[in-house]
């Protein structure tokens, strides 16, 4: 893993600031998404039957998962799976419940009334990607907070496979409570979802990760539904020195990098030693990972070690970063809480392992990346709800604020505003 040394902080920014990492904008892909939204607006679910067969090789009569076959998937499975998945469930649970809004009521100044009313969306879809980028654990980080908001219809999509849609994915959508599960994939899943078929219903806001595909499907139909984020590749960042075990850092620098070839596995150390030992590890640790061919290009290609010259370059360099997964691998890790400025999720302190978040914890792991920790968040119960905003004045009130009214809206030249209040008093 390449380390990065004797350079000005300065030096370090400009690096980071080049290796940010965004689905790139690709003319072909836009293209090709464009039409396949057409299709299936003019075509449905013929349309949707069509791309099974030509890209996932798959002959569909019915594109619904039948009820029984979901409720087969979960009576079926490894106990020990349903027990993690229901653990997990429990912690997201009990953490996204404290995210849960009311409204307000204001009636303090005499004859006006002004809320807010929080209202859940009506219908979700989630996209669940297939093969081996199938992740059980991202359904129950899309739907708890979607139950929990108050949604009333949650259906998933996720592709075709030939033997079927995995026992481990149907029996997390049976723990999650998802309604309704369609076997279609890519870009035609995205534009059933925000346009709706014969089969599919349509939906007020699509969440989930996909491929380069599914991200600019997303993106085209941002506008006509809701969506969640822009995923790109898993990030995680460490800041550690040598109170650190350098064989800890290197495996969770590696439970990232095995996503992808184009995760971005990064560690801030103020320490060139610990810098060292950590690569070494990354070297020796990666000849026995199943993943090896992935994590390896992800390590070369995208990974990098800046060695910096105190912890508070650290975390200006971390910031910069805005890492998906940041860990604070330090003693007394709490008290550096507040030096995060930029992160979609912090794991502080020796044990917290960046895989706790991914499974059981309760915090989401639905997190922005390629550097969006800098304005967006992690996914969460308000990204399921609206806020309706409500007002009542009375007579007196109005008459009140009535020259105030009138004389901004002819300023603005809406002499139809100005003359809707001044009606209420033309007796």
């Amino acid at each position: 893993m390449k380390i990065l040394k004797d350079q000005t902080l300065d030096q370090l920014l400009e690096q980071v600031d080049r290796q940010t990492d965004q689905q790139a904008n690709q003319p072909e892909v836009e293209a090709t998404v464009a039409g396949i939204i057409a299709n299936v607006i003019k075509n449905g679910d013929a349309a949707l039957k069509e791309y099974s067969q030509k890209f996932d090789k798959v002959e569909l009569d019915s594109l619904r998962v039948p009820q029984a076959d979901i409720d087969a998937a979960y009576e079926n499975a490894d106990q020990e799976l349903i027990d993690a998945l229901n653990l997990a469930k429990r912690n997201v649970v009990s953490y996204h419940e404290k995210e849960i809004q009311n409204g307000f009521v204001d009636a303090e100044q005499p004859g006006v009334v002004r809320g807010e009313k929080i209202t859940p969306l009506a219908a979700v879809g989630l996209y669940v990607p297939g093969g081996t980028a199938a992740y059980p654990s991202s359904i129950l980080m899309n739907v708890i907070p979607a139950k929990l908001a108050g949604v009333e219809k949650i259906v998933m999509v996720t592709p075709p496979q030939k033997d079927g849609i995995g026992q481990a994915v149907l029996a997390a959508a049976k723990v999650a409570g998802i309604d309704e599960v369609y076997q279609v994939g890519g870009a035609q899943a995205i534009a059933a979802l925000a346009y709706g078929t014969e089969s599919i219903p349509r939906v007020d806001k699509i969440t989930g990760p996909g491929n380069i595909f599914v991200a600019v499907a997303k993106k085209q139909v941002f506008g006509q539904v809701d969506i969640d984020m822009i995923a790109g590749p898993s990030e995680i960042g460490v800041i550690a020195d040598d109170s650190a075990d350098a064989s800890n850092v290197a495996a969770d620098l590696l439970s990232q990098a095995e996503h992808d070839k184009l995760a971005r596995p990064m560690l801030v150390t103020p320490s060139l030693k610990f810098a060292e030992a950590v690569s070494a590890e990354i070297d020796e640790q990666l000849k026995t990972l199943p993943r090896q061919e992935i994590a390896s290009a992800s390590v070369a290609n995208k990974g990098f070690i800046a060695v910096v010259k105190d912890l508070d370059e650290a975390f200006t360099v971390m910031n910069a970063i805005s890492p998906e997964h940041l860990e604070i691998e330090l003693e007394d890790a709490m008290q550096y809480l507040n030096q995060i400025k930029n992160a979609g999720s912090v794991f502080l302190g020796f044990n917290a392992s960046e895989p706790v978040g991914d499974y059981v914890a309760g915090p989401n792991h639905i997190l922005p990346t390629g550097g969006t920790a800098r304005f967006f968040s992690p996914l969460g119960v308000s990204d399921f709800v609206k806020r309706i905003q409500f007002v009542t004045y009375s007579k007196a009130a109005l008459k009140r604020e009535e020259k105030a009214i009138t004389k901004l809206a002819r300023v603005e030249g809406l002499e139809g505003h100005a003359r809707a209040v001044e009606a209420r008093f033309k007796d």
